[in-house]
């Protein structure tokens, strides 16, 4: 086990975002006792998650899951038994995973999976603050090149339209999403704001298109880094480069508001991804530095990857060391 480094003051370093991404840079935030807040998308209506939201009409707790988990301190056992997902045999317990149930009980009981999400932050002794980006869940709408739509953040990249635009509605009453209480704040009180690693349009921007989220995110003075995925998305982002990622980004909030952006430049071997499991992968996002520089980013361009179990990822000390640099050399 890692040893925590503390210094004088702890940077206060927001991460917003959604996905498998989110985790990894987390916990290495955490091994370097940063005072972290994650800010998590709730517009996930797949899987457990999409089950459990249509049945009890709560947002998704998925993403909430496994971002408690990357900041809580449990034994080993205790983590295996939250993350453990049931066997698709199981029938009516098919493909659960037990975390998502505790968050659906602690939710029902006390009428908000904010609540929940705090108390079992306390219970799990979580080293830092999470929020889900509303308190409401909602329902994730593009608006595609060729003028059609989809409705729902699983449908999104099935026909593999090449995305204009997303927005975000409440799902119960298609009424203006707002953010959960304390998220705004913390996003202005930062030290930095790091976007990501996930999926483009589906677990950063659904966070960012809540109105007052997108407004702080771009009026904040804290350091702004985007890190760029490794790799393009089926049905979002296919042929993108690294400099398409970020006119995307300053598009929806219509203003340029990334100042800094990581890039991996280590080359993934051919043939190493599963494409049984990593099936919405397609080929590394190539890079564009002109364009990067015309969209008024500094570009932090290196080795972050890490390969394990058929998987691309990136390598979470890496990229928090580069993040590290970047708070201490502006702020302190």
């Amino acid at each position: 086990m890692k040893m925590k480094t503390y210094r004088i003051r702890k940077p206060k370093i927001v991460v917003v975002g959604g996905g498998t991404g989110l985790p990894v840079i987390l916990k290495s935030l955490r091994n370097q006792g940063a005072d972290i807040t994650a800010i998590v998308t709730v517009a996930d209506d797949g899987g457990s998650s999409g089950a459990i939201r249509e049945s009890i009409a709560m947002a998704p707790p998925g993403d909430l899951r496994n971002v408690l988990v990357s900041l809580s301190d449990m034994p080993q056992f205790y983590e295996d038994i939250f993350q453990y997902r049931f066997k698709k045999e199981d029938q009516f317990l098919a493909n659960h995973t037990i975390g998502n149930l505790i968050i659906a009980a602690v939710a029902e009981m006390r009428g908000s999976t904010y609540e929940a999400v705090q108390l079992l932050s306390k219970m799990m002794h979580v080293d830092g603050h999470i929020y889900p980006s509303s308190e409401t869940p909602l329902t994730l709408h593009a608006v595609f090149k060729d003028g059609t739509t989809a409705v729902g953040e699983s449908k999104i990249a099935v026909d593999r339209k090449t995305i204009d635009h997303v927005y975000v509605r409440n799902t119960t009453d298609d009424s203006e999403a707002k953010p959960a209480r304390k998220v705004v704040s913390a996003i202005m009180e930062a030290d930095m704001v790091v976007l990501g690693p996930g999926s483009l349009f589906t677990s950063i921007l659904p966070n960012l298109v809540i109105q007052e989220i997108g407004e702080a995110v771009a009026k904040t003075e804290a350091e702004v880094v985007y890190i760029c995925n490794i790799m393009t998305q089926k049905g979002e982002t296919e042929h993108f480069t690294d400099a398409d990622h970020i006119r995307v980004l300053h598009e929806h909030l219509k203003r340029p508001f990334i100042d800094t952006v990581l890039v991996n430049t280590e080359k993934v071997p051919a043939g190493y991804m599963d494409p049984e499991i990593y099936d919405e992968y397609l080929v590394q996002v190539t890079h564009d530095f002109h364009g990067l520089r015309n969209e008024g980013c500094r570009v932090i361009s290196t080795d972050f990857l890490e390969l394990k179990n058929g998987g691309v990822f990136h390598d979470g000390e890496k990229v928090v060391e580069e993040l590290f640099r970047l708070v201490f050399g502006s702020k302190y």
